[in-house]
């Protein structure tokens, strides 16, 4: 029997390369997100199953989980690769996006986990994965509310870690330090492949380090990755 990867806040970037990953290694994919017409082609592509979900919203999160489970079944990997931000001087931000921002980066993460927990415990394993960045290990100026909802999703991540590994359901926090190449772009343009010199992280090269992680045996978890291309300051 296959297993089952769910992904939520999935898009065309490297959550989409995760997912084509996963079916290549004939996972069963479901596809979350707040408009899933956007996953129409690669639904079709990977054969995968999308459902609408509001990652921010407690019956939504509980929904989504529900209607997988009769669907399709428990996951047995999830990741949540979600986030929002504002940007701009802390005198001048909208409380409200910044809420909004926090709500949907660390907040949504948490209702994700709650939910895939139970179910990995259930099947006596799993692996819950974070899309982390930048931001999640240094704050930038004007970009508070984006620092700080990253800082809580690698806060959250490294206690579940502590607290879920034992129960054999692998953890790990994956920081994206670098800007992420435009997919479906014409590599064979040298004026709209912006990435000529790899200086952009590939969104396949990302789902291959997700895959390595995931088969990773478990008396030598990586909890924490981060990745950057060659020529990124840090």
């Amino acid at each position: 029997m296959s297993k089952i990867a769910l992904i939520v806040g999935a898009g065309s970037g490297n959550s989409a390369a995760f997912a084509r990953a996963l079916a290549a290694q004939d996972y069963r994919v479901v596809l979350a997100a707040r408009n899933i017409a956007k996953l129409d082609a690669l639904c079709a592509q990977i054969n995968a199953h999308a459902i609408s979900c509001d990652a921010t919203l407690v019956d939504s999160v509980r929904a989504l989980f529900d209607s997988m489970q009769q669907d399709v079944g428990t996951a047995d990997v999830v990741l949540y690769n979600a986030s929002a931000y504002t940007a701009g001087p802390v005198t001048s931000l909208d409380p409200e996006l910044v809420l909004d921002s926090l709500m949907q980066t660390a907040y949504g993460a948490f209702l994700v986990a709650q939910q895939a927990a139970i179910g990995m415990k259930q099947l006596g394993g799993g692996a819950l994965f974070f899309t982390g960045a930048t931001a999640s290990v240094k704050g930038f100026p004007n970009f508070a509310p984006f620092a700080m909802g990253k800082f809580a999703l690698r806060g959250l991540a490294q206690s579940l870690a502590r607290e879920l590994g034992p129960e054999n359901i692998h953890v790990a926090h994956f920081i994206i330090d670098g800007g992420i190449a435009s997919p479906g772009r014409d590599l064979n343009d040298d004026d709209a492949n912006a990435n000529a010199n790899d200086a952009e992280l590939e969104p396949d090269a990302i789902a291959q380090t997700y895959m390595a992680v995931l088969k990773q045996h478990r008396s030598a978890w990586t909890q924490e990755i981060d990745l950057r291309p060659w020529v990124e300051n840090f």
